[in-house]
């Protein structure tokens, strides 16, 4: 198995989104020497939403300022569509509000244009497997908005009632280390299980909560003061 394959699954499926058809290729041709398999790409919003829906990527790299539609826009009908699908923005806008947008439409990490191409594929990888990937020095400023919005009043699950899904004592604790903001990577090593194992817990607190994303389930088990135990 190499770094740019999931379990036995084969190479990670790959789109590019880019308004910009150098930058665009560059990047597709970076990660396929590099053993990804880019499934798909595209240059505008109304493209990236058609295209990635025929083609099923397993992580979308996509950038914000797109024609047509929006790439916050984009990340948000895609992963309504496919809560399993994981997102990149790759973006030139290092700005606090393009961030925070962007990883309540959904995105799974953010990364800047300065990045270098070992950056780039590392991130890629990172978030095929569910890790949360930011440019240093915003992974705070993401977990202080995950913060903001635990304190504001929002529906969710009532896991109290007859009959509502119940967490199992490891899912609880494997969401309480999300909840105060480790990697999967982080998760796995201080509870001494696989990184695979860290990542089926929390697909399935997913589905238990009927949440789609990680900044759901963290302002979930904020919420419930989890993070505080």
């Amino acid at each position: 198995m190499t770094d740019s394959t999931i379990g036995q699954q084969g190479p990670i499926k790959v789109m590019v989104v880019d308004d910009h058809p150098m930058w665009r290729d560059a990047v597709a041709r970076d990660l396929a020497e590099s053993g990804f398999d880019v499934v798909a790409t595209a240059g505008d919003g109304d493209q990236a939403v058609r295209r990635a829906k025929a083609a099923a990527p397993d992580v979308l790299v996509l950038d914000l300022n797109l024609p047509a539609k929006p790439g916050v826009q984009v990340c948000k009908e895609l992963v309504g569509h496919n809560p399993a699908l994981r997102v990149l923005v790759l973006s030139a806008s290092g700005e606090h509000a393009d961030v925070l947008e962007a990883v309540k439409s959904g995105a799974t990490g953010y990364l800047l244009k300065s990045a270098s191409t070992d950056e780039l594929l590392d991130a890629v990888r990172r978030t095929a497997v569910g890790d949360p990937v930011f440019t240093p020095g915003l992974a705070g400023l993401v977990l202080g908005e995950y913060r903001r919005l635990a304190s504001e009043p929002a529906p969710a699950p009532d896991t109290d009632q007859p009959g509502a899904p119940q967490l199992t004592d490891r899912e609880t604790e494997v969401l309480r280390l999300v909840a105060k903001g480790l990697s999967y990577k982080q998760i796995a090593e201080r509870l001494v299980i696989s990184h695979r194992t860290v990542q089926n817990h929390v697909q399935n607190t997913l589905g238990k909560l009927q949440l789609h994303n990680r900044v759901e389930l963290v302002r979930y088990a904020i919420e419930r003061g989890l993070d505080d135990e």
